[in-house]
């Protein structure tokens, strides 16, 4: 019987927040333009003209308590 020993190859290196910054940037407005289009994408602020926006994320506008009707 042999003994082996494993030994790691690669170490974990921390990634500099610079690097990250732009994509937490980048993620955070994907967030709230979706937060805008579930929660106030109808009436008289609305992009986008008819109800279409509205069913589509209707189910979430409920999921996430915002009132609808």
């Amino acid at each position: 019987m042999s003994d082996l020993v494993l030994e790691p190859s690669a170490v974990p290196q921390p990634i500099p927040v610079r690097e990250i910054l732009p994509w937490a940037v980048f993620v955070g407005l994907l967030l709230l333009l979706a937060l805008y289009f579930v929660g106030a994408e109808e009436g008289a602020t609305s992009l986008i003209p008819g109800m279409y926006v509205h069913e589509f994320v209707h189910d979430g506008r409920h999921l996430l308590g915002f009132p609808c009707h």
